[in-house]
């Protein structure tokens, strides 16, 4: 039996492929890892009653519900109880809701999810992130949030927060203690200093403020930061569930 001769340019490309997803996924490895390591170092200060009723108080001003829960298997619960197994479910790109693995949990059960991070290829993360905008349920993390009041992201194609927006008939927003800020500047100064360079470094990419350790407004083609969104309110009452966990959770 003759064997063909594989082309030195296809056996370039594979090795090629293979090498890059080996680098993917431990880079996203030692990402999660150096993740739990910062958690248990730091572990997290707790929020105290004072200012849970000053947070509830302020977004409820603003049409947003806010619920309280001290871990995260703890929202992982209520969001199963809460989005019924007929509804289509879309899901945002969030350390916070890999660690629950909310997207494997609906679909097994038979919920429709639409999840980008599941993607097979470019194209399909594009349909996904199309398909998003229009599920019956949304469920995101937020890069930070203020105690008047705000939810503030920073995104890179910016799918995320346009379903945050609108779309979706009903919007769950996950988030840790880590990412409460005192005033909107606060939670604008940490999605562009913390949240943007983390997220940066989590997808490969190295802008300047990476080394810098600050945003200095880069127009490099490793910018990750297109789209800073403020959320100050909600018209559609009980359209935006905020769940905040006594936590530290993601970037």
């Amino acid at each position: 039996m003759k064997f063909k001769k594989i082309p030195e340019k296809l056996y370039t490309e594979k090795a090629k492929e293979i090498e890059v997803n080996r680098l993917n996924f431990m880079n996203e490895f030692f990402n999660r890892l150096s993740l739990l390591i910062f958690k248990k170092l730091r572990g997290g200060k707790k929020v105290d009653e004072s200012i849970k009723l000053e947070i509830m108080k302020n977004f409820k001003f603003r049409n947003i519900d806010v619920c309280f829960f001290e871990t995260l298997e703890e929202v992982k619960d209520r969001i199963m109880e809460l989005i019924p197994i007929a509804c289509s479910v879309g899901v945002g790109n969030s350390q916070t809701l890999k660690e629950i693995n909310i997207s494997k949990s609906l679909m097994e059960r038979g919920n429709i999810v639409f999840d980008k991070t599941l993607a097979e290829s470019k194209e399909d993360s594009k349909q996904i992130k199309k398909s998003s905008l229009l599920t019956d349920w949304y469920i995101t993390g937020t890069n930070a949030i203020s105690k008047e009041g705000h939810i503030v992201n920073i995104d890179h194609s910016g799918n995320r927060v346009a379903a945050m927006i609108y779309g979706p008939d009903n919007v769950i927003v996950v988030v840790g203690n880590n990412k409460i800020c005192d005033t909107l500047c606060d939670a604008i100064h940490r999605v562009r200093n913390v949240s943007a360079p983390l997220n940066a470094k989590r997808a490969g990419y190295n802008p300047p403020c990476l080394e810098l350790n600050k945003c200095v407004d880069c127009r490099t083609d490793e910018r990750v930061c297109f789209n800073l969104v403020i959320i100050e309110g909600q018209f559609v009452k009980n359209r935006m569930k905020l769940f905040i966990v006594n936590e530290e959770l993601g970037y």
